[in-house]
């Protein structure tokens, strides 16, 4: 099978989430945020596929902060398909002493904490943490910010929103190597989510 790009999750009731009133009047760069990405064995989180990496970032002040990085491989408990390998590059040698789910989604949910959550097409990374949330005890109530649906707001819905054409759009600056893993795509994503700010803000959309 052929695994093509990830399909656009357009999620716009991710706002409705507990916590949302308090950070309501909060400015945008005053929130601490934690901008994460997944990869997976494919694209359906309502059949059988599972995570087998996550990465984030945690921005502070506007700032992302390198230094305090999430980056954990996951075995998913199953085989990862040659052709999502060749997208991201993880074969089952490398997640074959890696812990399962159960150990690090809950370990990830720490990290969060009260962070305010950012993904790129998040709806579709939300759909695989919140798989199992239930059966894991915990639950992602954070308020989440997608930067396809900034990128629209602030460029229109017409215009190029991949993460791809956002880094090239910004001139951002990224190895080759960490493109297409998950905590590269999480700091580019960081990276753009900043630039956004910036452009949001310029707008006149301050929380």
């Amino acid at each position: 099978p052929t695994f093509s790009a990830r399909p656009e999750f357009y999620d716009f009731d991710l706002f409705a989430r507990r916590g949302r009133s308090a950070l309501t009047d909060a400015g945008l760069r005053r929130l601490t945020y934690v901008v994460f990405d997944t990869e997976t064995t494919g694209l359906e989180p309502q059949g059988d596929d599972e995570i087998v990496s996550i990465g984030a970032v945690r921005i502070v002040n506007a700032r992302v902060l390198t230094g305090e990085s999430f980056d954990r491989f996951v075995h998913p408990g199953r085989r990862i398909p040659p052709a999502s390998t060749r997208v991201h590059g993880i074969t089952d040698d490398h997640v074959k002493t890696a812990p399962p789910l159960d150990v690090v989604v809950p370990d990830f949910h720490a990290y969060v904490g009260d962070a305010v959550l950012v993904a790129h097409n998040a709806a579709f990374d939300m759909s695989f943490l919140s798989k199992h949330q239930r059966r894991l005890g915990l639950a992602f109530s954070q308020p989440v910010l997608d930067t396809v649906l900034l990128a629209a707001h602030v460029f229109g819905p017409g215009e190029r929103l991949t993460l791809d054409a956002l880094v090239e759009r910004f001139e951002i600056e990224l190895p080759d190597h960490e493109r297409h893993t998950a905590l590269g795509d999480a700091r580019a994503t960081a990276y753009v989510f900043l630039r956004l700010i910036a452009l949001l803000e310029a707008d006149g959309t301050r929380t």
